[in-house]
């Protein structure tokens, strides 16, 4: 009989426990009046706990370039943002125009084999600063991935992907750079930030 008591006072202990998680999890979810507040920035917040900035941040409705790929393949590049961490984001999304499936050309992976050996990306783009007259490498992590969307193969017709890319940061007087992915023409972008 005590063991049944028990076990009967565990189980309520843990409801108990359940229903204060939801009433406490409730109530700072209302925010508590807090409404003059600003929000956080999503900028800071997206970024907490991954080195991969979330695609949609930064980006405008309409996009600054649009470059025409094979295959019907259109990149829409939607913002180019300087962080102050040395580095600029690259957002848009890459659309698969044509009436058919498309198949990712293994040549926007580019041709340096670190970059390769991690699957099909966007590591083969670069940035030319013509003003500086430097070009600048997709960024990699300390894995030697490149920080760029990865992990697709196909598009079916009419099927959009966000994606973005990550480059080291020109010199702040330089705000239009070429942007090049192999097999699609180059477009200028400007730098925002």
């Amino acid at each position: 009989m005590s063991m049944r008591f028990t076990a009967k006072a565990h189980r309520g202990m843990v409801a108990l426990a359940v229903v204060a998680g939801l009433a406490v999890g409730s109530a700072a979810c209302s925010g508590g009046g807090d409404d003059d507040k600003k929000p956080q920035s999503s900028s800071s917040a997206s970024r907490t706990g991954t080195s991969q900035p979330n695609p949609q941040e930064g980006e405008s409705a309409e996009p600054i370039a649009e470059l025409k790929g094979p295959s019907g393949l259109l990149l829409q590049i939607t913002s180019a943002v300087r962080d102050s961490g040395g580095f600029i984001t690259v957002n848009g999304a890459l659309k698969n125009d044509s009436g058919t499936l498309v198949t990712i050309p293994s040549a926007l992976s580019g041709n340096e084999t670190e970059i390769i050996n991690n699957g099909r990306s966007l590591g083969g783009a670069t940035l030319v600063d013509s003003k500086s007259k430097k070009r600048y490498y997709v960024l990699r992590d300390t894995e030697g991935r490149p920080l760029t969307t990865t992990g697709f193969s196909t598009l079916k017709a009419g099927e959009s992907i966000d994606v973005f890319l990550q480059f080291p940061a020109p010199p702040a007087g330089s705000a239009d750079v070429s942007f090049q992915l192999p097999l699609f023409p180059s477009g200028v972008i400007q730098i925002s930030g």
